[in-house]
């Protein structure tokens, strides 16, 4: 169960394309505000005190820095003080005090980003920050790319699953270890922007040689292929054959980081593009010359079925150049209907599994990424409390976390409310669900129904109506 909570919360969606206000919440202290941009830089941090005197100046600050970051999101953390934080941001999107920017909001699980403040990742990574701003930053950044930053705690201090203390902890480490990499290898990461700390769950690589390729990337630049992996030292044969297929070099980023002296540049022919085919004559003739991009080394294909795809280019009349494009998917999809999946694959006499990896890899739209359909973030702009809360009200909440004798489930009260599992029956799961044991993970949206409330044990009783899509 701990496996399979922290799979589901390290495949949460990521907001993409946002600038992020993170603050974590305080009272004597004040909240800390960070503000990071699409990129996950950081660009302003800060320390506002909601709670005292003064809330007024302190408001005018929050919108100035909202507005000159063009930031219309806020990534509040669950500690103390979250509630207060959480009516006072509410009550100016109210009153639209942000205006013309639509603020929105949402609550996000702050375990470990204080054990996270003050480790030596986080002092390598933001050596000139303030221990207590780094979590603001955390906060933020848990939302913005939450496989990203998780990757950075220990799995035990990410606050889901129950009785950890209990079972063994060797096997329970090596459980969770097993499936940071496992779902870090299942989304990919893009070489020139990941840290070191996600970089070493990467299948192939180790603590070891994540310091080499950062350090090979400082020295030389980023990444224009795949195939520049060889030169990092540590980085051999079987490594890259292990690591390059969960390794992605996204043209975008590669043009906004890339220098002057490496140009970058388009492969210019079909045979420059296959690494595998590729012969040492050709190898030797281009040594001395400029790296060039793959367009390939942006999708999950591995350098292994290069020759593979370009000859199902030629089969269906396509380029390299019109990967993720829908003319792209056009092609394929008239090819595979005329001659179907199977008959090609005999044609090209690689093993049909393989020939369906190179089709999604050429028809997905560049900067695919494959948690953009799992559980997103809850954004709100208000809020309502325990006293509002009656009897056989109906409402959407997000699992919280789950236990084996139920799932708590956020209905944005600030107190989480328990499904007890005799509520969770096979009937009201998805079809795809019903194999589960409890069958409902953190971050999943369903429909429940208020059985009782105690505001004075601060308890909540749900019945689980449906799992949301």
């Amino acid at each position: 169960m701990f496996v399979r909570n922290l799979r589901q919360l390290l495949l949460t969606s990521p907001v993409r394309g946002r600038c992020i206000m993170g603050v974590d919440p305080g009272y004597k202290h004040g909240c800390k505000l960070a503000i990071i941009s699409p990129t996950s830089q950081i660009l302003h941090t800060d320390v506002v005190y909601l709670h005292k005197h003064g809330k007024d100046r302190e408001a005018e600050k929050i919108r100035h820095l909202l507005k000159l970051h063009s930031c219309y999101t806020v990534v509040i953390g669950n500690g103390s003080a979250c509630r207060e934080t959480e009516a006072f941001f509410a009550e100016l999107i109210a009153n639209q005090y942000f205006r013309p920017l639509d603020v929105v909001y949402c609550i996000t699980n702050e375990a470990g980003a204080s054990i996270y403040s003050v480790s030596p990742e986080a002092t390598k990574e933001m050596p000139d920050l303030d221990p207590n701003l780094r979590s603001a930053v955390s906060i933020a950044r848990r939302v913005q790319d939450p496989l990203a930053e998780l990757v950075k705690i220990d799995p035990k201090h990410i606050g889901i699953g129950t009785y950890q203390h209990d079972v063994s902890q060797a096997l329970l480490k090596a459980a969770l270890a097993s499936v940071v990499e496992e779902c870090v290898s299942f989304v990919g990461v893009d070489i020139n922007i990941c840290s070191e700390t996600l970089m070493r769950h990467i299948a192939g690589l180790n603590a070891g040689r994540a310091k080499n390729i950062i350090e090979w990337r400082e020295k030389n630049g980023p990444f224009i292929n795949r195939e520049q992996l060889k030169k990092v030292k540590g980085v051999g044969p079987t490594s890259f054959q292990q690591c390059a297929g969960f390794i992605r070099i996204n043209p975008e980023n590669l043009r906004n980081t890339c220098s002057g002296s490496q140009p970058y540049g388009e492969a210019t022919s079909t045979e420059e593009s296959t690494s595998k085919a590729s012969s040492k004559k050709s190898k030797a003739a281009t040594s001395s010359s400029a790296p060039k991009f793959n367009p390939l080394d942006q999708t999950c294909i591995h350098p292994e079925s290069y020759d593979t795809t370009v000859r199902f280019l030629l089969q269906i009349g396509g380029k390299l150049e019109d990967i993720g494009k829908p003319e792209m998917k056009l092609k394929v999809d008239c090819a595979i209907q005329q001659q179907g999946l199977e008959q090609f694959a005999q044609v090209l006499n690689t093993p049909t599994p393989t020939l369906q990896i190179i089709i999604d890899g050429l028809t997905q739209p560049q900067g695919f990424d494959i948690r953009q359909d799992f559980e997103k973030p809850a954004f709100k702009r208000g809020i309502v409390s325990m006293d509002d809360l009656t009897v056989g009200a109906v409402l959407t909440g997000r699992v919280e976390n789950t236990a084996l004798f139920g799932a708590f489930v956020d209905i944005g009260v600030g107190t989480s409310g328990l499904i007890h599992k005799k509520y969770i029956t096979e009937a009201k799961l998805p079809q795809d669900k019903r194999r589960r044991s409890l069958a409902l993970g953190p971050g999943e949206r369903v429909e429940v129904r208020v059985l009782n409330v105690d505001p004075g044990r601060g308890r909540i009783g749900l019945d689980l109506l449906r799992v949301l899509k």
